[in-house]
């Protein structure tokens, strides 16, 4: 998991995540036999390759920014969100953050198929690092967000995909947390339930919380972010104002 540290205290604002040097490779093979693999050896070609994710990354987030990441697909920002969450660890360099952080990254990965919507909530909750009292506090709102009520006691297995991302994403975005980590979730479900996750994420940063967006709709990112890191290859190539690095990836 990104370590949790009290750095620079006397600064103002502090600071909520570091990614100091980070640098991230993924190994990349070539055959799914093992047939391929000795036609492969015999041939001489290689069995695997690595790619370079990210490379030297560096960058600050203070707290109650809200910072896109930004890049075409294969840039990285996605593998750099995971840094940060700590689904990933770092091949180089670390990730530093202050407070609890909650991402909607591959949102319902922790949901048993088996289970109610009311267990999947205390089951998924948990996972999140939600204490049974949050959950508890906390319940009421999930079910209503979710606008699946009526079928909260049925096992989540019968659940249409729309009613699973609604259960899922509400589950998410009520978590007690400091830092909202956010992948293209946002483009699950009907738009009257896409405007009404805006919505909330918007509340969430109105109070303070720092929000980290992965998105490919770009002019969403600019309303919703002021800052904006640009990535290409793995590296950062512009750090600033969200609509300057909008147009920048748009004139590519």
């Amino acid at each position: 998991m990104p370590k949790t540290s009290d750095l620079r205290p006397d600064a103002a604002p502090r600071t909520a995540v570091i990614a100091a040097h980070l640098s991230k490779r993924f190994l990349l093979r070539h055959t799914h036999s093992l047939k391929e693999s000795v036609i492969a050896a015999f041939r001489r070609k290689p069995l695997s390759t690595t790619f370079d994710a990210l490379n030297d990354v560096t960058f600050e987030i203070c707290e109650g920014e809200s910072v896109a990441l930004l890049g075409f697909n294969g840039s990285g920002k996605s593998t750099l969100l995971k840094l940060i969450s700590g689904v990933l660890q770092p091949d180089g360099g670390e990730v530093l953050t202050r407070g609890r952080v909650a991402g909607l990254i591959e949102v319902g990965a922790g949901f048993h198929p088996d289970l109610s919507g009311r267990e999947n909530i205390y089951l998924n909750a948990a996972i999140l690092g939600m204490t049974q009292k949050e959950i508890d506090a906390r319940y009421d709102e999930i079910v209503e967000f979710s606008e699946i009520g009526q079928f909260i006691d049925t096992e989540v297995k019968h659940y249409s995909s729309g009613m699973f991302l609604r259960l899922a994403f509400s589950v998410a975005i009520h978590t007690e947390v400091d830092i909202l980590l956010v992948d293209e979730i946002l483009s699950v479900g009907d738009e009257p339930f896409q405007r009404k996750c805006l919505d909330k994420i918007r509340q969430l940063h109105l109070e303070g919380k720092t929000l980290v967006v992965v998105s490919h709709d770009l002019q969403m990112v600019a309303d919703l972010c002021e800052r904006a890191i640009l990535i290409n290859k793995g590296s950062i190539v512009f750090d600033g104002e969200s609509h300057d690095a909008v147009a920048r990836l748009r004139a590519q």
